[in-house]
């Protein structure tokens, strides 16, 4: 059985990756960019002079198998368009290939890439599913869930005081701030908060397109141990309900019968996954801009109401989600520019987030920039992040305690850039804590 289970794997790394991967590699060998933009991992350092170039190419630059933008007018039309789907498609209705894959090689484990994900279904699914959850994510609720934040931002802080004058930061504190948050609100052991990020940096390598062998398969390995424990986990919930968002979905699954089985366990995957993930990119890229730019920190220092707009500022300039895709369903037209049914856009959100049609001076980081809150990081339209709210009022609270807690705060080496080019986020940074901070 293992031996079928390996074949496939193999079909289904090879049909949703390996022709892609093959496919980009011979386009970049010919000098396309666009191409390089995918699946290139030398690019992950430094994006940005590349959508540049792809912004200057065009407003929809076609690359021969997807269509590319950097122009965030062109970017809020596709992500915001009636005529434009994710690539999952309508509810019942995936692309003709996804059905190939899925027929050819079975379908794999739950992933966050494939529906009944929420990131690639459309109305009807997708308005069900988020209509259970949204309660949960709603201003209210964030601002309700902003003192429990401050104090586990503050009891991580006195574990990095503790542990003397040396850190990572990613470990010790932009990871387990999220993490500890979404787990209290999922009602999901603290205990398994490392394992669950250990799971979820496998789980957003299939956000990528082109992987590698050994990466398709950490990623599937992972998700599949995430769904199995998450399918255990309800079990628990059913016998133990609590007041939590789990148990909610558990409740709709078993009694209202609103959703099925995969559904169940897609949903909660999501939710714990993109719980944290985009909130330890937002974290440790803004601990990166804030020491590398003291004069910032110092005007943050001045003028504490400025925090908010700082977090705008970092999500537009260092956007932990750098890309998203969108199909066009019929044959239309983004911002003046024709689109036929069936072709792909990618939408180069850490490109549009940098468009000088929209931001002066874009590649500047300025924390007091009074239109920070127009950059799209979170996407836009009826898939505008459903945890945005959440993650924003993390990031302020992290940050802020952060610089507050250790205002020398420095870094003890180079940081290490997440593998992943969809994600863009540290998995590790070495720094230096306040000398007279930890000895107080």
């Amino acid at each position: 059985m293992a031996g079928l289970a390996d074949v496939r794997r193999g079909i289904r790394w090879g049909l949703r990756h390996g022709l892609v991967k093959r496919a980009m590699g011979q386009r970049m060998k010919a000098g396309e960019p666009t191409a390089a933009l995918m699946i290139d991992p030398a690019i992950n350092a430094d994006p940005f002079p590349h959508y540049d170039d792809l912004r200057a190419r065009g407003r929809l630059v076609d690359n021969g198998v997807v269509l590319n933008t950097a122009h965030h007018d062109v970017a809020l039309a596709v992500l915001r368009g009636g005529d434009f789907g994710v690539v999952g498609g309508p509810s019942g209705r995936a692309p003709a290939a996804f059905r190939y894959a899925v027929k050819a090689g079975g379908r794999g484990p739950l992933g966050p890439a494939e529906p009944p994900s929420m990131l690639s279904t459309d109305a009807p699914d997708h308005t069900r599913y988020r209509k259970l959850v949204t309660r949960a994510f709603s201003a209210k609720a964030v601002a309700g869930l902003r003192t429990r934040t401050e104090g586990i931002a503050a009891e991580l802080l006195d574990g990095l005081a503790a542990a003397g004058g040396r850190a990572d930061l990613i470990e010790d504190y932009a990871s387990l701030l999220p993490a500890t948050v979404i787990a209290e609100m999922l009602g999901a052991p603290l205990d398994m908060r490392r394992q669950f990020l250990e799971w979820g940096a496998g789980a957003a390598l299939s956000l990528d397109a082109g992987l590698s062998w050994k990466d398709f398969s950490r990623s599937e390995r992972d998700i599949q141990a995430l769904q199995d424990w998450m399918t255990g986990h309800f079990e628990h919930i059913r016998r133990h309900p609590g007041d939590n968002i789990l148990s909610a979905l558990v409740h709709a699954h078993s009694e209202d019968g609103k959703l099925t089985e995969d559904e169940l366990t897609s949903i909660a995957m999501l939710l714990l996954a993109a719980g944290f993930e985009t909130t330890v990119n937002l974290i440790g890229n803004g601990a990166a801009l804030l020491t590398s730019h003291p004069d910032q920190l110092a005007v943050l220092r001045e003028d504490p109401s400025l925090w908010p707009n700082a977090v705008d500022e970092i999500l537009r300039l260092d956007s932990p989600v750098q890309r998203t895709g969108r199909m066009a369903r019929r044959h239309t037209v983004a911002a003046g520019e024709p689109v036929k049914a069936g072709q792909a856009v990618v939408v180069m959100l850490g490109g549009a987030n940098r468009d000088p049609d929209v931001f002066t001076d874009p590649e500047r980081f300025d924390v007091a920039r009074k239109n920070a809150g127009d950059h799209i990081a979170f996407s836009s339209g009826i898939h505008y992040c459903l945890g945005a709210g959440l993650a924003k009022m993390e990031g302020e609270v992290g940050l802020r305690a952060l610089f507050d807690r250790f205002p020398d705060l420095a870094p003890a080496g180079p940081p290490h850039r997440r593998p992943t080019r969809v994600l863009r986020g540290y998995d590790a940074m070495p720094v230096r804590l306040s000398p007279a901070t930890i000895s107080a």
